[in-house]
């Protein structure tokens, strides 16, 4: 993988991997306790439109790979290594529209559409989702990046920006933010990423409930406002050590909330529930059928 695409990881998302959460969120500025070093007020910024850090405490500065450099005390060659094993890699340099352009190593919207390409329709019906669901609230997105040209299922967020996904790749069309879907109740379902939204509405298509989908759990400190008012709260977390922690955050200012996570417990995550399920009823034998009798 070329050293640019491996700088294009997100900060934020990696931080959140390694247990740092965000003190505050200020637009684009996300303000950590360093973890770099002991502190107790936040001096520690990443700007999330240039996926730069900037430790107010020493003046280290940098992008991700110096991040790790500084975090892990390793050399290049580690740091590298230990970033293209992060769940957070994007394989951007697979494409399988492979046409030329002129971009500059920044992801750059071509065009969006509703989904048609057989590899994408593919990708989602792999996931569980049937493609009238996943029409109704994503869109095929061509874009530029690295000199390339690339398509992905795109899902957009409040801000203009798109989550983007496709077999080799995850990543973000900036700017990053959470997305809401509002349908006037009073009943807020919160998802960690669009594919476990999309997996719910598959398994519930006639569901009424607002929608929150968070597109990084770095974004939570966002969404405090926004579920005042609500009479229920329920929230669709990984079942790993980041949404355990990301739900006891939550109930500090929603005590009430639900912990919809224990329907798929025996599972990473609402899809991955969707999925086994799906194989599930494929692998289940048809009912013989019976000819009716004839009068003679």
């Amino acid at each position: 993988m070329e050293i640019q695409n491996i700088k294009q990881i997100s900060i934020t998302d990696y931080l959140q991997q390694q247990g740092y959460s965000p003190a505050r969120v200020q637009g684009i500025h996300f303000w950590y306790c360093s973890p770099l070093r002991n502190e107790s007020t936040p001096s520690f910024k990443v700007n999330t439109e240039r996926n730069q850090w900037y430790d107010f405490g020493t003046g280290g500065h940098g992008d991700i790979i110096d991040l790790v450099l500084a975090l892990q005390h390793c050399t290049m060659n580690k740091a590298i290594e230990l970033l293209t094993g992060s769940k957070q890699i994007l394989y951007q340099d697979f494409s399988f529209g492979g046409e030329r352009n002129t971009s500059k190593h920044k992801l750059e919207i071509i065009s969006v559409q509703s989904l048609t390409n057989p590899y994408l329709i593919h990708y989602i019906a792999e996931r569980g989702i049937p493609i009238s669901i996943a029409n109704s609230f994503c869109s095929e997105v061509h874009y530029n990046n690295t000199n390339r040209t690339y398509y992905a299922i795109g899902f957009a967020n409040d801000a203009g920006g798109w989550e983007i996904r496709s077999p080799y790749f995850k990543g973000c069309i900036a700017p990053k933010a959470i997305t809401t879907v509002s349908k006037g109740t009073d009943h807020l379902q919160i998802f960690e990423g669009f594919m476990d939204f999309l997996s719910w509405q598959t398994l519930n298509p006639s569901s009424t409930c607002d929608a929150i989908v968070l597109n990084s759990l770095a974004l939570l400190p966002r969404i405090q406002e926004k579920i005042k008012g609500y009479k229920q709260v329920e929230s669709f977390l990984d079942n790993d050590d980041a949404g355990r922690k990301t739900f006891e955050v939550l109930k500090q200012f929603c005590p009430s909330i639900i912990d919809g996570s224990v329907r798929y417990r025996t599972h990473k995550d609402l899809n991955e529930w969707l999925v086994a399920q799906s194989k599930v009823q494929e692998s289940q034998p048809s009912l013989p059928t019976t000819k009716r009798g004839i009068r003679r």
